[in-house]
């Protein structure tokens, strides 16, 4: 979404007029055309007690390295397996004791006393090895349903998906006074051909999923906020009016099929209303007041300003905030990165590593961890890092070159997971890989875990939600909060 800034709207009752086009008015509203990027606006379902919240978080950040993450040449090194496994890289030591990662990521090493490593997950039994079961599973903490290695890539989200953890997390969490619950930025994964499940709120009800604000293709420090930035040909004076929203609204009526009511599309134009009002909503997505060394120290990139934007939404309080990797394409073709800026680096995965994505994960994550740390806001704010799967053990993939190729294929059976802050204990490595960091060799754990984790430590003990017809079933019903992180 391409914005002019002479029609940004810095102020809906100044004499500053934007304009919006009706499309993009739909999307102010929280409604797109697919039905599936409804911000989380409306407010915790009845019944719901908060009170017995025993974690010490509030807000989670994720942070979803695209593409698939090297866990052996990162955050589970070998540097005694054989050269055609270890790879190229060293390990170095950090400022955590007997917690060595990757030479390439410096800044990070100096704030891993924060840091928890997971080294032992795996989801080689129910995994399909393809990037929509793997987003899936581990983004939702459910096994992926036969559909999945039937239809791969082609297996679009569904409203009978179970939910995102993040979305979850909203829903059982206290509303907002004037965020929604859950937040994902800079983009929305694999959109618009291989949209990704599992990170809707689906069967929860589409009310539920999080809002997505979208990073500017050419500016990093521009973001599409919906129901904040309008542009197009319908001015703000007339959105002043309810009545002509509601009319223009319902004038498309069709296009909304899939909605159970006109009373919940009415709540979500209500909803959309108060957030396009609010001053406060407004400046928690303005980036330009931050001084230029903070600017400077997450490093002025999309996934930088992302991350940036998710510790000023924690900051607000918004309960879960999702960042989703945006690869540099332009950077990845100059250095030869055959990912396309992404982590799914079956070709030239050295290459890709060293020269563009541990160098900027390096600075915006060891940069989100000291600010969080600094501001005091690092107790109640879990951050975590993962990703669809790690990438297998052996070097070279018969797709790019085999050995020569340098890259890593797909692999289910082993990957890492980081966590920080929230009650975690940093400092710390869980659980191990076997010598090849093939499969996990003590303590294992699958995604239900890491989501069981988090609910852990937001305080979420009730998992319970009530169906449309009013019947009650459970969130999660398998899985075990690592407890032995806290």
């Amino acid at each position: 979404m391409h914005h002019d800034p002479s029609n940004k709207l810095t102020d809906p009752h100044t004499a500053v007029r934007g304009v919006i086009d009706r499309r993009t008015m739909l999307v102010a509203g929280g409604l797109s055309f697919c039905g599936m990027s409804l911000p989380e606006l409306v407010a915790q379902p009845a019944g719901i007690d908060s009170s017995s919240a025993t974690g010490k978080a509030r807000s989670t950040i994720l942070i979803w390295l695209s593409g698939g993450t090297s866990h052996i040449d990162t955050w589970d090194m070998k540097p005694n397996a054989p050269e055609n496994i270890r790879g190229p890289f060293k390990q170095i030591e950090t400022s955590a004791p007997g917690l060595q990662i990757c030479e390439h990521l410096p800044l990070l090493s100096q704030q891993a006393h924060h840091l928890a490593v997971i080294r032992s997950l795996g989801h080689y039994r129910r995994g399909t090895g393809d990037h929509h079961a793997g987003y899936y599973y581990n983004l939702t903490g459910h096994d992926p349903d036969p559909s999945f290695p039937q239809l791969l890539n082609a297996r679009k989200p569904r409203p009978s998906d179970w939910p995102a953890i993040g979305t979850v997390v909203g829903y059982k969490s206290p509303p907002h006074p004037y965020l929604p619950q859950s937040i994902t930025l800079p983009s929305k994964p694999g959109a618009p051909e291989y949209t990704r499940p599992g990170q809707f709120a689906a069967r929860l009800g589409v009310q539920h999923d999080p809002l997505y604000v979208l990073g500017d293709a050419e500016d990093p420090m521009k973001f599409a906020a919906p129901a904040i930035e309008l542009m197009g040909d319908v001015s703000v004076d007339r959105l002043q009016s309810r009545r002509q929203l509601l009319d223009q609204l319902n004038r498309s009526e069709q296009t909304f099929d899939q909605f159970a009511s006109v009373e919940t599309l009415q709540t979500f134009q209500e909803k959309a209303f108060s957030l396009l009002g609010s001053n406060k909503a407004k400046s928690a997505f303005d980036l330009s007041g931050e001084p230029d060394a903070v600017i400077e120290r997450y490093g002025k990139t999309h996934n930088g300003m992302s991350m940036l934007m998710a510790r000023r939404l924690v900051e607000a309080g918004v309960p879960f905030v999702s960042v989703f990797w945006k690869g540099n394409k332009k950077l990845a073709e100059a250095k030869n990165c055959k990912s396309g800026g992404g982590w799914d680096t079956h070709g030239n995965n050295f290459g890709c590593l060293k020269d563009v994505l541990l160098p900027e994960l390096d600075l915006c994550f060891s940069a989100l961890l000291g600010d969080l740390s600094e501001r005091g806001l690092l107790d109640q704010t879990l951050v975590m890092v993962n990703s669809e799967m790690g990438r297998k053990p052996k070097i070279g993939d018969p797709r790019s070159g085999g050995e020569k190729g340098q890259g890593r294929d797909h692999w289910t059976h082993a990957m890492s997971v980081l966590m920080a802050g929230g009650g975690i204990r940093g400092g710390q490595a869980y659980g191990t890989s076997d010598r090849h960091a093939a499969y996990p060799a003590d303590l294992p754990v699958a995604p239900e875990d890491i989501a069981k984790t988090v609910y852990h430590a937001m305080g979420i003990d009730d998992l319970t939600a009530v169906d449309k017809g009013g019947r009650p079933y459970n969130l999660m019903a398998e899985g075990r909060p690592i407890l032995e992180l806290f």
